[in-house]
């Protein structure tokens, strides 16, 4: 047998991972490499033995038969998906990651193990994994230029395996990271504070139709209801592009045109003080600087807030039953532009004045086979007739410096960059797809940590391998296709594929779920979804269509969120459910807080990626109402925040219900949700006091992610504890005894008691400062 550390063909042709059968009839050809150093036991990586030089291959490697998977795919050419089945043909081309379920049969018992395929970059090519009629798993190799045809072959793909899924996920991305040296895990990445506060993006809002005046009418009205964003993403339309003389126009219904082209890094003049139609501005402080500093300097927001609690105006908060008039300020604002990695979606046009030592070259991409095969674009098919002004890569960085050092010359923070998989179709003449795409990478992270101080910048339609493994620093990453308010088909869809796609994005990046809005049929959903999301929390607003209730729900006065620590991911009881078209399996996505585990369950049944239509499509216009179950383990880390000596024993509070429920050790709270409906459940630790009472502090239980706002518990001795809450609102804890008191800041307040479940409740004003954390002391 070969043997790769717990990865081993056996004699019978066979393919086991630490004991479990994986694959049958694996290939003569296949080699099997143990993986080297970091005390990674259980990987390995495939290959090829003997292989013909070609610039695109094709390699089959075992059958996959009878055994649950969960992919990872690209059904566009810049988005993935996900996709369940249990024999090698459901596996779909540009499959980029893959786990597999297997048995061990060798114990007693039989267990689980899970085994992680993960498609890597072996130099100037890039593979994929894929199915055939036989069942074969296979792997695709290619270069994306006919002229590099030479590879080595032995490094293709990792395989990992062990009894936690997420753990040898995560393990499994470490191995490669290692390996390859040419990208960085999320946990070594620097955060952008823009993740933690409220946000408007200008794209559903105004297409790009944007002006500035737009954006400050916007910012206006969101400000008046009092949901102040405190970032901006000023999206795609402020630049100066146009299309050439003979190009072909691409104009479908609220987008960009496509074959527009750069012909200047500054503004356009929509953005520009008093901009008339075909006059330039010179002088930057008429340009993007002058609406940027009226967003960060002008716009101070005034409005009154009812206050709940009974205590005096102390020295750094205010509480009253009184109406105050509160001024936060809307000053310290994060604002973002847009950008494609090649500066516009025709990219730069070659000889615009000021531009030409870029070196610009119209360059006609060539779309890889499995792309075109899964979906195709109207997006992609115009620049691929209209060309691509494909600035040098020698020079990129000097065309990234110029734009950034501008743009942070005007006030802005950040970019979000777009169109990133653009640059696997214009590998010829370069090198290949992954040289030319790690080229513009490091140029782009280069000039991001020289211009923008907090590593600001959101990755987009970036799905492809090409740019994960060749990322150190980026690390915020949009997670699916677009939110579109207007197609009923894509709702569950995005929930669905945002929380699949991020089992695999997540060790790379924090996905970013997209702006929504919060006046839609289907707002609350996607707002429960990304207050467990972990991620960046904006919408995308016309002035005046606000819904505040719903904000408040997810945005505290100050601006901030209550964001969980992670990436939000499936439990691991729904990995290999299909929650979108099995017509049962209800959607769980959990998360960790400091003190806390939150579950979002999702109805997400009815619609899917149709792979005979290669659209997103209802497949069962009326969904049935399903059944499932929450258990404190469905939080795979919550041991974490648990502390020393705890038993297990949770206390289960639901959003939308109301509900405290206390669930010991392993038992299930039964959950029913109607099609399209959510619930958000906060899960905490019960702790077993000195006293014999038992205790678990809730949150904010009117917010979406309540257990976000607890920032410290202390237990001190028999007779009390101290819980610090950040924001306003209703404090919720469990307490199997009735509390002798309650104070807010040593300023004893009234609470309520609910004998019948143990909820403790009581209220908490404004403070006066921003990310304040009130002392809550509840005596026994």
């Amino acid at each position: 047998m070969t043997v790769g550390a717990g990865i081993a063909v056996q004699e019978d042709g066979s393919l086991a991972a630490l004991g479990a059968t994986v694959l049958t009839e694996v290939r003569d050809n296949v080699l099997v490499t143990p993986a080297a150093g970091g005390g990674m036991l259980d990987g390995a990586f495939l290959g090829v033995r003997s292989a013909p030089a070609g610039s695109r291959s094709v390699f089959p490697v075992g059958k996959l038969r009878d055994l649950r998977f969960m992919c990872t795919f690209r059904f566009k050419m810049w988005w993935m998906t996900q996709r369940m089945g249990s024999s090698g043909r459901d596996i779909p081309v540009e499959t980029q990651f893959f786990i597999v379920e297997a048995a061990d049969g060798a114990r007693e018992e039989q267990s689980a193990v899970y085994t992680v395929f993960l498609p890597i970059l072996e130099g100037s090519f890039r593979a994929v994994l894929q199915g055939n009629e036989d069942d074969e798993l296979e792997i695709c190799l290619e270069s994306g230029d006919p002229a590099v045809e030479s590879f080595e072959g032995t490094h293709l793909v990792y395989v990992g395996a062990g009894s936690d899924p997420f753990e040898v996920i995560t393990n499994a991305v470490k191995a490669v990271e290692r390996h390859l040296q040419t990208f960085s895990h999320r946990e070594k990445k620097k955060m952008p504070d823009m993740l933690n506060w409220f946000g408007w993006c200008t794209w559903d809002a105004f297409y790009t139709d944007v002006t500035a005046q737009g954006v400050k009418e916007g910012l206006q009205s969101l400000e008046k209801g009092g949901a102040a964003p405190k970032f901006v993403i000023i999206d795609d339309g402020w630049q100066s592009v146009s299309m050439d003389p003979a190009g072909t126009a691409c104009i479908s219904d609220n987008a960009a045109n496509f074959a527009n082209r750069l012909y200047n890094i500054k503004e356009n003049y929509k953005f520009q003080k008093n901009g008339r139609k075909g006059h330039r501005e010179d002088d930057p402080a008429n340009g993007l600087a002058h609406i940027v500093s009226e967003i960060k300097g002008k716009h101070e927001l005034k409005y009154g807030v009812r206050l709940l609690v009974c205590c005096r105006i102390q020295y750094n908060k205010i509480c009253g039953i009184s109406d105050f008039s509160l001024l936060f300020s809307t000053k310290s604002r994060y604002v973002y532009v847009w950008h494609a990695i090649t500066g516009y979606w025709g990219g730069v046009r070659p000889g615009s004045d000021g531009m030409e030592h870029y070196q610009s070259k119209i360059q006609y991409p060539v779309s890889s086979p499995g792309v075109h095969k899964n979906e195709p674009c109207a997006a992609f098919d115009s620049i691929a007739a209209n060309g691509l002004g494909l600035v040098n890569p020698d020079k990129v960085f000097s065309f990234y410096n110029e734009l950034h050092s501008y743009l942070a010359s005007a006030g802005i923070d950040g970019v979000k960059v777009d169109v990133q998989n653009i640059l696997e179709s214009l590998g010829a003449g370069h090198g290949g797809r992954v040289l030319l795409t790690r080229k513009y990478q490091q140029a782009l992270e280069a000039s991001i940590a020289r211009n923008f101080r907090n590593n600001d910048i959101i990755s987009c339609m970036s799905h492809n391998t090409d740019n994960l493994y060749s990322s150190k620093r980026t690390v915020v990453v949009r997670a699916s296709d677009d939110f579109w308010p207007r197609d009923p088909a894509s709702h569950t869809i995005h929930i669905a594929s945002v929380a699949y796609n991020t089992v695999f994005l997540g060790e790379f990046m924090q996905p970013d779920w997209d702006m929504f809005h919060s006046v839609h049929p289907m707002a609350e959903y996607h707002a429960a979804a990304r207050a467990v999301g972990g991620c960046a929390i904006y919408v995308s607003d016309k002035p005046g269509n606000h819904d505040f209730d719903l904000l408040r729900k997810l945005v505290l006065p100050d601006g901030s969120i209550l964001r969980a620590k992670l990436p939000g991911r499936p439990t691991r009881d729904c990995l290999f459910s299909d929650p979108a078209r099995d017509g049962k399996s209800i959607l769980k996505i959990w998360n960790l807080n400091t003190h806390s585990g939150v579950i979002g369950a999702f109805n997400c049944q009815g619609a899917g990626w149709c792979r005979a239509g290669k659209k997103n499509l209802i497949h069962d216009v009326q969904p049935g109402t399903i059944t499932g179950a929450v258990r404190g383990r469905d939080v795979s880390r919550l041991p974490e925040v648990a502390g020393d000596g705890w038993n297990g024993d949770v206390i289960v509070y639901s959003h939308v219900a109301g509900e405290v429920t206390v669930l010991p050790k392993d038992a299930a709270l039964p959950v029913t949700l109607k099609p399209r409906e959510y619930e958000v459940f906060t899960v905490v630790p019960l702790k077993r006091l000195a006293n014999g009472a038992s205790f678990a502090p809730i949150g904010l239980i009117r917010m979406f992610n309540s257990g976000g706002a607890v920032t410290e518990v202390s237990y001190y001795d028999e007779a009390g504890l101290e819980v610090k809450v950040r924001g306003a609102g209703t404090v919720g804890a469990y307490s199997s005894a009735r509390p002798k008191s309650v104070a807010v800041d040593s300023e004893v307040v009234d609470f309520s008691y609910d004998d019948g479940t143990g909820l403790v409740t009581l209220e908490v004003g404004v403070p006066e400062r921003e990310l304040y954390s009130w002392t809550v002391s509840i005596e026994y």
